[in-house]
């Protein structure tokens, strides 16, 4: 018996019906090969194509000459097909030329023998939300009055901003993929203080401490420091955002007090 393809009447009816009114996610089937099948209103809202002029074509359409060269898009659909589901970022293609980016779920589909008949693709617009976090990361960037960087899930440093630089001494050459736990004392390095503030994170979302800290020249400084685990939306863990804020000052302010004859006290 010939196996069915995707574009039946019995599943196009109820895809039909569930996609054809969404205007925000581009929601289309595409055959074995990539063939555009069927095409919503939020596809041809999002990518700039009507249905005649869409449906019959390779959705590689929608990626740059070099990533259709390399083969990306048929990678792409072997990847969902043997894992089960394919899930990326990526600047994607508009029929003016115009490049947004997108975020892309591709999922098998198979009848009800269980052979494979296409894929589904579900396609956002977050070129809004890039652009925020492009702004987000360039304000990181330039704050100088607290070291701001991340951590990946083991520990080692990801990112470094100018006030990591100049709080901390290290270079971002420097430091970049080294564990964060050069910031800590011999003492707390032995204690295990820094695996506990990760683990504090990734237990309760945050740990909050304070302590002498190392600089790069081994100099100590006060430090007010709250580190933040990033999860990403299906809950995995992705990484550690550190703050750090230089405190000594306050901390010898505040020493000077409650001493006898100290800031503010008798002379």
């Amino acid at each position: 018996m010939a196996s069915r393809e995707i574009t039946n009447e019995w599943f196009n009816q109820r895809f039909d019906l569930l996609v054809q009114s969404v205007a925000d996610y581009a929601i289309y089937l595409l055959d074995r090969s990539g063939k555009i099948v069927s095409w919503n209103l939020g596809a041809q809202n999002l990518k700039g194509y009507n249905s005649d002029e869409i449906i019959g074509r390779n959705f590689s359409e929608f990626y740059s000459r070099e990533e259709i060269e390399a083969g990306i898009p048929r990678h792409n659909l072997q990847i969902a097909l043997t894992e089960g589901h394919f899930a990326a970022e990526g600047w994607r293609i508009r029929k003016d030329g115009s490049r947004f980016w997108a975020s892309v779920v591709i999922t098998p589909l198979f009848d009800d023998t269980g052979e494979h008949v296409g894929f589904s693709k579900i396609t956002r617009d977050l070129t809004e939300r890039r652009a925020a976090e492009e702004r987000y990361r360039l304000l990181v960037a330039a704050v100088r009055d607290y070291a701001i960087f991340m951590l990946d899930p083991e520990g080692h440093v990801a990112s470094w901003n100018v006030g990591a630089e100049r709080l901390k001494g290290y270079t971002a050459e420097q430091i970049l993929g080294k564990p964060f736990s050069v910031f800590y004392t011999a003492q707390d390095r032995a204690g295990g203080k820094p695996e506990d503030e990760l683990r504090r994170a990734r237990e309760t979302g945050e740990a909050r401490d304070e302590g002498w800290r190392v600089r790069k020249d081994g100099s100590l400084f006060w430090a007010v420091v709250v580190v933040t685990a990033i999860r990403d939306y299906n809950g995995d863990l992705l990484g550690f955002a550190k703050v750090t804020r230089d405190t000594t000052e306050q901390r010898r302010l505040h020493e000077q007090v409650k001493k006898p004859g100290g800031v503010g006290g008798p002379h």
